[in-house]
């Protein structure tokens, strides 16, 4: 009769308590340190990808000049918006009356375009030099 053997292995000899080697104690530190960089890039890049701060930077640089300016943006806002969306409507109305593929004539094209794209790209062109400073105005700029 054979009887199992079962073996275990021995446990790992850890280093008495207090004994850090000097080595893993200088990795450590050059761990840290990289993260304390990493961390400060981090916050640099973030700061640099904050639009609304250099908004803000901004205004306050011509706060003394424009007092008015982020509050008075901040009203009007909401009004430009309305007339894009209203012009938006007006342009999806037409398209949903009309056929779509009347666009493929020229003169059917050039008059849509000249009917809706310029004042597009200019209302968005408004829109997106005051939306910014509206969202950049302190909550107290007067209005």
């Amino acid at each position: 009769m054979q009887a199992p053997l079962y073996v275990t292995p021995s446990a790992p000899v850890a280093p008495p308590p207090g004994s850090v080697p000097a080595e893993v104690t200088d990795l450590l530190r050059q761990i840290l340190d990289a993260q304390r960089e990493q961390v400060a890039l981090l916050r640099a890049q973030v700061a640099a990808q904050d639009v609304a701060a250099k908004w803000r930077a901004f205004l306050a640089k011509w706060s003394g000049e424009f007092p008015e300016l982020g509050g008075a943006c901040r009203r009007v806002l909401p009004e430009l918006e309305r007339a894009y969306l209203t012009m938006l409507r007006e342009l999806t109305e037409r398209l949903r009356a009309e056929d779509p593929a009347d666009l493929t004539d020229d003169f059917v094209l050039n008059e849509f375009l000249d009917r809706y794209g310029m004042r597009f790209s200019q209302l968005a062109t408004v829109m997106s030099q005051v939306a910014p400073l509206a969202e950049a105005a302190p909550p107290d700029a007067p209005a």
